[in-house]
C-alpha cells in the first residue's frame, strides 16, 4: 500500500496521557492535531470535553483512555466511566483489560469485559480499542486476548499504554494482527518516537500507532519525501 504525508499522519493518534498536562497542553496538542491532520488526540477522560471543544468542527476524534493506565476497576467502573467520556465529547475510547484477571488467565471474565465495553462504544457509534498491555504477559496470553478479541470484535486491539515497563514490539503486533483476524485491527503505542519505529510497526500490521513524537515522526517524513523527490512510500 502506498502512504502519503497525509495517509501517514492520519495512522497517528497524538497523545499527551501525562498526569499534569494542563490546559495549555491541551491547546498545544490540539493545535498540532489540526496543523498535521492526525487522526486523533489521545487524553485522559478527564480532558474529554476540552478536547472536544477545541476540535469541534474538524475531522479529528477526541480519544478518552479508559481504566487508564492500570486497567484495575470493576468492569461497572469502566462502564461508568466510559459513559461519562461520551457525554463529555469523545469519540473513541481506549480501555485497559483487568490484568489480574488476564494473569490469572480468567478468559471468561475477561471475554465479558470486553464484549461490555465494545457494546457500549458500538451503540453510541465509537470506536473501541482493547489496550493489552504486552509487556507483562507472554506470548500465549498475548494470543488469548487476540482470539477472545477476534470473537467479541473490538475495533481494534492494542498493544500498550506507554505507561508499563515496555512499549510495543514489532514481534508483539505480529502476534496480534496474526490471531485477531481481518475484522479487528492492531493499534501499537509505547515507545515509538522516531520514523523508522513508526515504519516497522505499520510494516508488521499496524494501522493505528500511538505516540507523543508524531510531529518529529511527521516532519522528518517530509524530509525524506523532500530529499528523495517522492509524494509517497509504499509498505
Amino acid at each position: 500500500m502506498k502512504y502519503t504525508i497525509d495517509d501517514f499522519a492520519r495512522l497517528i493518534d497524538h497523545t499527551n496521557l501525562h498526569a499534569d498536562a494542563t490546559e495549555d497542553d491541551m491547546i498545544k496538542l490540539c493545535d498540532e492535531a489540526k496543523k498535521y491532520h492526525f487522526k486523533m488526540v489521545a487524553i485522559n477522560e478527564v480532558q474529554s470535553e476540552f478536547c472536544a471543544q477545541q476540535l469541534k468542527g474538524t475531522d479529528i476524534d477526541t480519544g478518552a483512555a479508559i481504566s487508564f493506565p492500570l486497567g484495575q476497576t470493576t468492569v461497572a467502573c469502566k462502564l461508568a466511566e466510559t459513559k461519562d467520556a461520551l457525554q463529555n465529547g469523545a469519540n473513541e475510547i481506549d480501555y485497559v483489560v483487568n490484568l489480574t484477571q488476564v494473569k490469572a488467565h480468567n478468559w471468561s471474565y475477561i471475554e465479558d469485559e470486553m464484549t461490555q465495553m465494545v457494546d457500549l462504544c458500538h451503540d453510541h457509534h465509537v470506536p473501541c480499542k482493547v489496550i493489552f498491555e504486552t509487556c507483562y504477559l507472554s506470548k500465549a496470553e498475548i494470543k488469548q486476548l487476540a482470539l477472545i478479541a477476534k470473537e467479541v470484535q473490538p475495533d481494534f486491539v492494542k498493544t500498550s499504554t506507554g505507561f508499563g515497563t515496555a512499549g510495543a514490539t514489532v514481534e508483539d503486533v505480529k502476534l496480534m494482527k496474526e490471531n485477531v483476524g481481518s475484522d479487528v485491527k492492531v493499534k501499537a503505542a509505547g515507545g515509538i518516537r522516531n520514523t523508522d519505529d513508526f515504519l516497522a510497526m505499520i510494516a508488521a500490521g499496524a494501522e493505528r500507532i500511538g505516540t507523543s513524537s508524531g510531529v518529529k515522526i511527521i516532519e522528518t517524513l517530509k524530509q525524506r519525501f523532500e530529499k528523495d523527490g517522492i509524494n509517497s512510500i509504499e509498505i
